[in-house]
């Protein structure tokens, strides 16, 4: 172990937000060692800005709830831990791991629990990589380095501490953290780590729950190299294990969505991960869409019963929660109404809740190359930088289109697509709705023979143009009204 002056580590007490500095004296005080580790400290020493900080200690979980009382929740039954709430922050409190007694592993070797505690050095034994097993102690400005990482933060290299191939059987996730830590950080990977990390290897992830697969994976989605860690996905082998119904390749849609994703999060914008699972997951939609529609289905039922297939099928490598899943099927809904929007409901469609989403999805596709569009994306993001007279007038031309376009298809001519105001064909034609007198007046009432009016011998029907005189608009000056005289 060496201890290395915080300072020349580019650490300072500046740096730190005051709520962990909070968590680490109020332990301090109660006569516990208390220390910051993890991606917070590494990412200091790197020049990021850490999105959290984690506490260890040597106070059990029980102690730590006597020290912050109410503002403590103990959680975790295989790794058990202390949520510390300041303020508005969550700081996650650790305490000290030694190695287990008796090993409970499944048959896989995966440590199943994890509850024994230990010394701080016997805790930096139990960390997966040695750029995530520096402690700080921000008060007396020292770090402890037990394993040389300050070298591979140096040199750029994202080493395991111990066998690789037990690490990642005592938790496959750890494949996932490998690539995500190489492609955040751009750091090389091990040799040691390469030779173990086959396809065989990747087999393990199929143990892991689906949901803790799902939260690792929006980890990959909104940690800003999006784009960086998805060719890794498929050269590791990781991508069939925790995609179901995917293609192992990145689509040039697939490539947008990732890049703006990455952009987003770099100028400080939101992001719903559940985003990219609609880009992910849409050319497995349309394909199963394509399969109801041969059968003869609805295409309204279609869609319906398409996205909760695929979605379902994807609950296979990873659940996605139910609330994401309704966002993700909206999304896709989206995309037929934006697409033949009637022209009434415009203004409509353009304030509703999931319309900026459904947007920059069908702006993706058009930006992708997605001939089916037709321009609509481009219309769309036009109609949004208008006035509202602009608007109306924008309204009408594309009403004006829109029928022209009905007619030209009735007549059988070819309709070219145009990029702005264009009319693209609705999957469904709806008729106009009638009311139930109306419909019931209809289904009652007699055909009317034709009418037939002889003459000199000859039949004449109705329609003889000699019938169809015009009528006289008559003078209502010449007209007396009231009495006659």
């Amino acid at each position: 172990m060496q201890t290395l002056h915080a300072s020349k580590c580019g650490l300072s007490t500046a740096q730190l937000p005051s709520y962990i500095l909070d968590v680490i004296d109020a332990l301090t005080k109660a006569g516990f060692e208390a220390y910051i580790v993890g991606g917070g400290v590494r990412d200091l020493m790197l020049g990021l800005n850490p999105k959290d900080f984690d506490a260890v200690t040597n106070a059990t979980p029980a102690q730590v709830k006597e020290v912050f009382g109410r503002r403590c929740r103990i959680i975790g039954r295989r790794f058990e831990l202390a949520h510390v709430y300041s303020g508005r922050e969550l700081v996650e409190v650790a305490t000290f791991r030694a190695p287990p007694k008796k090993a409970v592993t499944s048959a896989s070797g995966m440590i199943l629990r994890d509850n024994n505690w230990g010394t701080i050095e016997q805790d930096f034994a139990r960390r997966d990589f040695s750029i995530n097993a520096m402690y700080y102690q921000p008060r007396k400005g020292i770090v402890l380095d037990f394993c040389h990482a300050i070298d591979d933060i140096k040199n750029k290299t994202l080493r395991l501490l111990g066998d690789p191939t037990l690490r990642f059987e005592e938790d496959p996730v750890r494949m996932l953290r490998t690539l995500r830590f190489a492609a955040k950080l751009n750091f090389s990977i091990a040799p040691d780590i390469l030779e173990v990390f086959t396809p065989e290897m990747t087999q393990l992830l199929r143990d892991i729950s689906p949901h803790r697969l799902y939260d690792e994976s929006q980890k990959l989605f909104t940690m800003g190299h999006l784009n960086r860690v998805l060719p890794m996905l498929i050269d590791f082998d990781i991508w069939r294990q925790l995609f179901a119904d995917i293609d192992p390749e990145i689509s040039t849609f697939i490539e947008r969505a990732a890049i703006n994703t990455d952009q987003r999060i770099q100028i400080g914008k939101t992001i719903n991960p559940a985003f990219f699972y609609a880009v992910l997951l849409w050319k497995p939609f349309l394909e199963r869409c394509e399969f109801y529609a041969n059968k003869g289905m609805v295409a309204a039922e279609a869609r319906a019963q398409a996205g909760l297939d695929v979605l379902k099928r994807q609950a296979t490598r990873t659940i996605i929660p139910r609330f994401a899943e309704t966002f993700i099927r909206e999304v896709w809904e989206m995309q037929t109404r934006l697409l033949s929007p009637k022209p009434q409901q415009i203004q409509a469609l353009s304030t509703h809740a999931r319309f900026r989403a459904g947007f920059d999805f069908l702006l993706l596709r058009e930006k992708s190359g997605d001939q089916s569009t037709q321009g609509m994306g481009t219309w769309w993001d036009s109609y949004q930088l208008m006035s509202t007279d602009e608007k109306e007038r924008a309204i009408s031309q594309y009403n004006r289109q829109r029928a022209k376009s009905r007619r030209k298809a009735q007549t059988g001519d070819v309709v070219e697509p145009k990029s702005v105001s264009v009319e693209i064909e609705p999957l469904v034609q709806e008729t106009a709705p009638r009311s139930r007198r109306e419909r019931s007046r209809d289904r009652s009432k007699p055909e009317r023979p034709v009418q037939m009016v002889t003459s000199g011998g000859s039949e004449i029907r109705a329609d003889h143009p000699i019938l169809k005189r015009k009528r006289v608009k008559r003078d209502l000056n010449q007209v007396v009204f009231g009495p006659t005289q």
